[in-house]
Order: C-alpha cells, then sequence, then structure tokens
C-alpha cells in the first residue's frame, strides 16, 4: 500500500472527443438537423404500413434498420449532454445544454413513436409469419419485447401529450433532485475543530467509513443536518414523482407499481417475488456477521455510524496507479480478454476520477453508442473502497465494450444482467487481495467484501420494499410526510439488521440521498438480482476452470440481444429455479463463516 502523506486524488478527467469536442461543437446542430430529416423521411415512408396483416419481413426489417440508425445518432448528444451535467451540474449553462437536447428528443420522438406504437399493434398473426425470416434475426428480441407493452400502449395523441410533458414534469423534477444533491454545500465539524469545512455529499459519506468513530459521528451529524436542509424540498419533489407514476401506470393499465419495471426488465412478478422473499428470508446471515463485527470493534452496540467502520485502525491509501495494477492484473488472471477491454480505459481516458465541486456522487459506466466507447465515472479518494468502485464500474466498461459487437438496439442488457460484469470483476479483485494479504488483512477483507454484497443484496431488496410501500402508500393514502417516509425506511432497513445494529434517529431521513428512488423507480432489486447470480456464476466458473472464460466472454458479447432467460440459458443458467438462487446465498454463508474462523484464528494468534 501506498503511504498516505503524499496522496492526493487523481486529476484523471475523461475524453469525449469521441462524442463531441464542446458544448459548441457544430457537429451536434448537424446531428440534430440530419435526424429530423431522416426521422421525417421516415414517417412518410413507413406510417400505415406496419399495423397491416400483411406485413413482409422486408418492410419491418428495412423500417428497423432505419429507425436504429437514427436513434444511434441521436444517442451521442443527448448522452453527451448528461456526461457533461454529471461532472459540472453547477454550470448553469451546462444544464441548459442538457435540457436543450432533452427537448429536441423529444421533437425527434414524436416524429418517430408511430413505428413503435404500430409494431404493438400489428396483429399476431403478422408477427407470427415473419418473425423466423433470416432479414429478421438480429431484431427478433426487439420485435419481441417491444410488442410486450401491447396492452399498455396509448394513442399516439397521447404518447406526445405524456412525451411533450415529461420535459417539465418528471424529468424536470429528477434534475431538480440532481442539481440540489450534487451543489450542496455540507458544513462538516471534524473533532477536535470548532469551524466548519465545505464538503460534498461524497466526501460526507465516505467519512461514514473512517476509523475515528467520533468522525463517523461528525459526518452522521454533517449528511443529518445537509439533508433536513433539502427536506422540504426532497420529499415534495419526490411526493410528486410518486403521483405522477400512479398517473402514468394508471391510463396505462399497470395493475401494480413495479409492474412497468418488471416488463422492462423481462421478468416475470413471481420471479422476482421469489428473489425478493429468499432475501428477507436469509437476513439472518447480516445478524451473524455484524455480530461478530461488534466483537471486533469493542462496542457494546453497533449503530448506523458503524456498520462501515474498519476493523482496524489504518491510515492506508491505495494510489491511482496501484488501483490500476490491481484490477487489471486480476482481471488478466481470468481473462486476457478482460484485462485488455479494462486497459483501454486507462490508455484512452475513458475515465472520470477526479473528486471536485459540482460533480455528482456516485459511479456509473455509460455504454454511449457501439460505434464510439463507453466511459466510466467516479470520485477516486484512494481508499479500498474506491479499488472496489473501480473494479464494479470497469465491469460495466469491459461488458459495453464487448457488447458493440450488437447493434444499437442489441447493445443495452436488460437491468438484472447489467451487473454481470461489475459484480464478476469485484470478485476476480476480492481473491487477488486476499491471496497475497497477512491474516490481519484477510480479517479486513472480508469484511469489506461481506458488507458490500450485504449492501448490494440485502439492502437493495430492503430499499426495494421501501419503495413499494411508498408507491402504495401515496396511491391510497394521498401525499406522505417526511416521518411517513421515515417510519417506512427504518422498519424495512431495520428489519435487514436484526437485532445486530440499531439504526439510530438519524437514519431515518437517509432514504432522501438515494438517487435510484427518483430517476429510475424500482431500479434497486436489479442489483439484488445482479450479485445473487453472479456469486452463483462465480462459484460455476471455479467448478469448471478455464473452459468457463470463453463461455462468459460470449455471454458479455452477446449484450440485450436475447432475453434474460435465453442469455443465461446460454451458460446453463434457470433463472426460475430456487436452487439456482439458493447458490448465491450458499456463497454468502460460506464468506461469512470464512469471516467467522479468520476472527476466531486472529484471536488466537494474538491472544
Amino acid at each position: 500500500m501506498d503511504a498516505p502523506q503524499s496522496l492526493e486524488p487523481p486529476k484523471v478527467r475523461w475524453d469525449l472527443s469521441a462524442l463531441f469536442s464542446g458544448v459548441a461543437d457544430p457537429k451536434i446542430e448537424a446531428t440534430w438537423k440530419t435526424a429530423n430529416e431522416k426521422a421525417e423521411a421516415f414517417a412518410e415512408k413507413y406510417r400505415g404500413k406496419i399495423n397491416v396483416p400483411d406485413l413482409t419481413a422486408q418492410v419491418l426489417s428495412e423500417a428497423i434498420a432505419e429507425i436504429e440508425a437514427i436513434y444511434n445518432e441521436v444517442a451521442k448528444p443527448m448522452g453527451y449532454a448528461g456526461l457533461l451535467f454529471a461532472t459540472d451540474s453547477g454550470d448553469a449553462s451546462v444544464g441548459a445544454f442538457m435540457q436543450k437536447q432533452r427537448e429536441f428528443g423529444t421533437g425527434l420522438s414524436i416524429k418517430t413513436m408511430f413505428f413503435e406504437l404500430e409494431l404493438q399493434a400489428a396483429p399476431q398473426s403478422a408477427i407470427d409469419a415473419i418473425i423466423h425470416d433470416a432479414s429478421l434475426a438480429n431484431y427478433k428480441h426487439y420485435i419481441q419485447s417491444t410488442r410486450m407493452y401491447s396492452a399498455h400502449r396509448l394513442s399516439e395523441s397521447e404518447e406526445i401529450i405524456l412525451e411533450e410533458t415529461a420535459n417539465t414534469g418528471s424529468r424536470a423534477w429528477v434534475r431538480l433532485f440532481e442539481e440540489l444533491t450534487a451543489n450542496h454545500v455540507f458544513k462538516l465539524i471534524k473533532p477536535g475543530s470548532d469551524s466548519p469545512i465545505d464538503a460534498t455529499e461524497q466526501e460526507v459519506l465516505t467519512l461514514l467509513r473512517d476509523p475515528d468513530r467520533a468522525t463517523r459521528q461528525a459526518a452522521a451529524d454533517t449528511l443529518s443536518a445537509g439533508l433536513k436542509e433539502l427536506e422540504r424540498v426532497v420529499v415534495f419533489n419526490y411526493n410528486n414523482l410518486l403521483q405522477d407514476k400512479a398517473v402514468e401506470d394508471r391510463l396505462r393499465s399497470f395493475e401494480y407499481p413495479e409492474q412497468s419495471r418488471h416488463l422492462a426488465n423481462e421478468l416475470e412478478k413471481q420471479n422476482v417475488d421469489l428473489v425478493i422473499d429468499m432475501c428477507r428470508a436469509n437476513y439472518s446471515l447480516v445478524e451473524r456477521f455484524y455480530t461478530v463485527k461488534k466483537e471486533i470493534l469493542g462496542l457494546d452496540e453497533l449503530t448506523h455510524i458503524d456498520r462501515y467502520a474498519p476493523l482496524f485502525d489504518s491510515e492506508e491509501k491505495v494510489s491511482w496507479d496501484r488501483a490500476k495494477e490491481i484490477v487489471l492484473s486480476a482481471f488478466g488472471s481470468f481473462s486476457k480478454t478482460l484485462e485488455a477491454r479494462a486497459g483501454e480505459f486507462f490508455e484512452s481516458n475513458w475515465i472520470d476520477a477526479e473528486p471536485r465541486k459540482g460533480k455528482q456522487g456516485g459511479a456509473f459506466c455509460s455504454y454511449n453508442t457501439p460505434d464510439t466507447h463507453p466511459v466510466v465515472f467516479q470520485s477516486y479518494l484512494n481508499q479500498m473502497d474506491d479499488v472496489m468502485t473501480l473494479a464494479h464500474e470497469l465491469g460495466h466498461g469491459v461488458h459495453a465494450s464487448l457488447s458493440r459487437a450488437q447493434t444499437y438496439l442489441n447493445f443495452h442488457g436488460t437491468l438484472p444482467l447489467a451487473e454481470l460484469a461489475s459484480t464478476f470483476g469485484e470478485m476476480l479483485v476480492f481473491e487477488k487481495l486476499v491471496s497475497d494479504a497477512t491474516l490481519k488483512d484477510k480479517l479486513a477483507l472480508y469484511a469489506d467484501k461481506v458488507e458490500g454484497i450485504f449492501a448490494t443484496v440485502f439492502r437493495q431488496s430492503a430499499m426495494f420494499s421501501f419503495e413499494r410501500r411508498c408507491h402504495q402508500a401515496r396511491r391510497t393514502q394521498g401525499e406522505l410526510t417526511v416521518d411517513q417516509f421515515g417510519e417506512i425506511w427504518q422498519e424495512e432497513m431495520q428489519a435487514m439488521f436484526g437485532t445486530s445494529v440499531a439504526l439510530g434517529e438519524q437514519h431515518r431521513t437517509w432514504w432522501s440521498y438515494v438517487g435510484h428512488f427518483i430517476f429510475a423507480p424500482f431500479y434497486v432489486y436489479a442489483y439484488s438480482f445482479g450479485e445473487l447470480l453472479v456469486l452463483s456464476l462465480y462459484q460455476m466458473a471455479k467448478a469448471e476452470g478455464p473452459s468457463f472464460a470463453d463461455k462468459y466472454i460470449h455471454l458479455l458479447e452477446l449484450g440485450g440481444s436475447l432475453t434474460p432467460h435465453e442469455l443465461m440459458e446460454s451458460v446453463g443458467v434457470d433463472l426460475n429455479s430456487k436452487q439456482f438462487w439458493q447458490g448465491g446465498f450458499d456463497a454468502m454463508e460460506q464468506l461469512v463463516t470464512t469471516f467467522e474462523g479468520l476472527w476466531a484464528e486472529y484471536k488466537t494468534t494474538n491472544a
């Protein structure tokens, strides 16, 4: 590890020139001009030609290819605007630029909206007659997934109204949340100091992992105070978004709040409920782990400020260059293809890792388009946890890079499979670190890994339950108060910890910084799915050996060209199998057992 004294966060910013050179790049205006011309020609050529009983494979394949090309191009300015906003949401001109691209997108969408509506309305007999034609082979999954929405489509005029009003409705509320949280100044008073310093939300959250309990408490105090300042707007904002979704669900005849997400994920309700119920049934693993952690930390009680406390006092930092070496070496131990694809991100400046004011919190990988390249976003603060985040997002990046073998409509997989490579990448890095670690470091690494898995599986499933209850309550009770949101949050999160952790009153407001609730309702259960799926898949990889790598790479190359069930069948997995999902919990149980054993060994060694 590197000495902490000389380490500053990396000055690493991404290069977005594969998209555009800046907001004034004339290619942006040219892209929209050309796309609109093509959209108008497309509408003139195909309107009224898709929803017909004598639809031919040739007409449909040509139409899809044309619309796909349009989508691919307009994704660039829209994606570019989002990337700029993520790194500089405090600049009003960047926000205005993003809004302009969204409005342009709406204008184009209105011109082409008829196509998917006609495809959804086309007679089933017409689709059955042509779906297996060779000319449609690349678009079979797109056709089938689009037609899944047939029962929930509105008329074209109604769809246009919803699209037009979204920019000043739900999308505007999402943007408000993002701007507020990314630019809010949290006043942090560190132990031993009387003077507050300005901190971002991400910097405050990072301090909840500090070895010093007083520092963690200061971070919790700061976070809670900052969220309290935003409380009125965020609560009003979330109530509006809950109602907005309730209205749209009613208009589209969705029977329950999460149904639209299940449809987008191409999963059945019983499949999702099975996994969520199994998560709740295995909460005892969480209690087991934190009971041991409480003993290690020597605390009478663990609270919300202790969940991510390191086991031992340590100021060890990991430099950016060292993190790069760790991740690439771990990826290479499994597959040279993974290593090479991940290496491109460093070599070509496809990562934005520098923390700075106005930069949003969290981390993500943006796929962009198959003919450009993906990019990774995080704020690297030289913590070991940041190394695991880097591994996670580069896993996404490798998946996106390999998926470029597909055309645009098959580029993105559904959310539950989006974590295939990210979580796998984390496991590779974890095993590399453990293999070279001392007993004390192994204990710390296992603790970090178990906590990370719990946060991804159990915490996300608990957050899904929180969301589900909030949406249901908003529909039956009207607007919810901050106390009602807090009560639901505490109940669902406390159930996960049992008696091992006492979530204090401060924690009641911590739901309000979770962006997924705002911009992607019910997204969170995909994390639980993804982690459990990969834990089981990783055990399969270890059992099978080197031959599994080729199958795995092929799976990633398939992108979203098949349904989740079909994709996983390619590596011998049945997503409806309770036994398969239990394999993920069994892998977690083994990690907890190993952690308990390491602690027993450590106590004996240091007695």
